[in-house]
């Protein structure tokens, strides 16, 4: 699950991806809970490029090919679902060596 490694005055902690991903939702949901504040559940194009790191054209092909899923309450406006942009991101990343 995680390692401990000592250079000298310095401990470093090397944990998993998934035990890392773990304790960010327990820790998020904590401060949920602490602070009475929540994560809207449903984002704008902006947020999304932001969250993932990429572009128009790159949130558009993610939306076409039913990657992501995203709500269009009127023609000029579409929301993405932040849990299907966090599920795609953690689907695409890599174990380390």
């Amino acid at each position: 699950m995680f390692e401990k490694h000592n250079f000298g005055s310095v401990e470093v902690i090397c944990i998993e991806s998934e035990a890392l991903m773990h304790l960010v939702r327990e820790v998020t949901q904590r401060i949920k809970e602490d602070t009475g504040q929540t994560l809207e559940p449903w984002v704008d194009g902006e947020e999304a490029m932001k969250i993932l790191n990429i572009g128009k054209t790159t949130l558009q092909n993610l939306r076409n090919s039913g990657s992501i899923r995203y709500s269009q309450p009127s023609r000029k406006v579409i929301l993405y679902e932040r849990n299907s942009l966090y599920e795609y991101l953690e689907s695409h990343a890599k174990e380390k060596f």
